[in-house]
């Protein structure tokens, strides 16, 4: 029997019980879709997180030890002298000083919000990767002259302005005993929604206090590849700036935000793998569904492989035979997943971003594809396997006495 012969008698053998072969491939189908869908939005998942985030790749973060330090009493304050030693460190590109507090908003018509207010340089944007959704932000001249200007996040202009940006720009706040003006209103990105953004010595002057206190200091690398000398040159230099010699006794904390990065990443491919080990469960149950009915299938025909065997059919050709048909019905349904699960991610690429914000547009993979095929014809083969062996294994005499 040749493969041309063996195919056709595996799709005759399919037609023949249509409705039983559509529901024996259900299970494939569902487990193939399942996969490439689930793949498809771990990627999406991932790659949207790279886009956001990635850009933070080369940035580092300064910040006081978090109570005292083992041995050494209090920690100390990260001072404006600390920002100065570190610009000159040939690694780190910029040196972004942040002062942090928090104030009550207030509108002429005295509506009245508290929030968290940070000072900072014009860089402050750039270094965050972050973007205005309307207006402008305060520059280098207005951070000179301490000018009374801010820029609010998203949850100020809804709690203030009902949510409408361009009805908050020009407008003036109370904040503290001095008044402000809105000049833009800043992008959200999930994390620092509620804040309001001023010049560094505007917030010192009106309502943080004229010390040379910092509360974090963020800098930013040439590369990702100098990242590490990045951070060894801050803490050479704070260690140098603190008089610290036993690393154990340091006061201040940096933090190489590439770190936090891949293990977010790793996390994210750990929950992509997870959940579609749980989406081939299925898969798993599809070959148990095929392995039933190549065995229901092979009681039915009994007499057919008696008679076959003894005109002289070898084993060779009934084994043929059965893990054709098996193979067959686990590669249709294989593919009808594979139509599936690319019409479903195209349909949720399409809806899902423009229905719930921020949503990561799913991204195929031809991998997924071809790996979740892959294992629907090895179902097949394994499922049919047994079933195959047994029907090649009867005896002509036993089989046509099978009633």
């Amino acid at each position: 029997m040749n493969f041309e012969e063996a195919l056709r008698i595996a799709l005759r053998g399919l037609r023949t019980n249509r409705l039983r072969s559509a529901l024996t491939t259900l299970g494939i189908i569902i487990g193939v879709s399942s996969v490439i869908v689930l793949v498809a939005l771990g990627n999406g998942l991932q790659n949207g997180f790279n886009s956001s985030f990635g850009a933070l790749g080369t940035q580092v973060l300064v910040s006081k030890s978090a109570g005292s330090v083992p041995g050494g009493g209090a920690a100390r304050d990260l001072t404006d002298g600390d920002v100065m030693a570190l610009r000159k460190a040939p690694d780190i590109v910029s040196v972004t000083p942040v002062v942090t507090g928090t104030a009550v908003l207030q509108t002429s018509g005295s509506n009245q919000y508290r929030t968290s207010v940070a000072g900072s340089t014009a860089a402050y944007l750039d270094v965050q990767n972050r973007s205005l959704v309307t207006g402008q932000f305060f520059d280098e001249q207005q951070v000179r002259a301490n000018a009374r200007v801010v820029v609010l996040g998203p949850n100020p202009v809804a709690n203030l302005f009902g949510g409408d940006a361009e009805a908050a720009l020009g407008k003036q706040l109370r904040i503290g005993h001095a008044s402000f003006q809105v000049i833009g209103v800043v992008k959200g990105d999930g994390q620092q929604d509620d804040i309001v953004l001023m010049p560094f010595g505007a917030a010192r002057s009106y309502l943080l206090g004229g010390t040379d206190q910092v509360n974090q200091i963020i800098l930013k690398a040439g590369s990702v590849e100098q990242v590490p000398a990045a951070v060894d040159e801050a803490t050479e230099i704070l260690s140098a700036q603190h008089r610290i010699r036993d690393p154990a006794k340091r006061d201040f904390e940096v933090t190489a935000l590439q770190n936090l990065l891949d293990q977010a990443n790793q996390f994210l491919t750990f929950l992509t793998l997870f959940t579609v080990a749980v989406a081939a469960i299925s898969l798993i149950v599809g070959g148990i569904g095929v392995a039933n009915i190549m065995l229901v299938a092979v009681t039915e025909r009994t007499r057919e492989i008696g008679i076959r065997k003894a005109i002289g059919a070898p084993r060779s050709a009934i084994l043929k035979q059965f893990l054709f048909e098996s193979c067959v019905l686990s590669g249709l349904g294989g593919l009808a997943g594979i139509i599936l699960g690319v019409v479903v991610t195209l349909a949720a690429g399409a809806i899902l971003p423009g229905a719930v914000p921020n949503f990561p547009t799913p991204e195929l993979s031809f991998g997924s594809i071809v790996l979740a095929f892959g294992i629907s014809l090895l179902i097949g083969v394994i499922a049919g396997g047994y079933p195959a062996n047994r029907a090649a294994r009867l005896r002509p005499i036993e089989a046509l006495r099978y009633e």
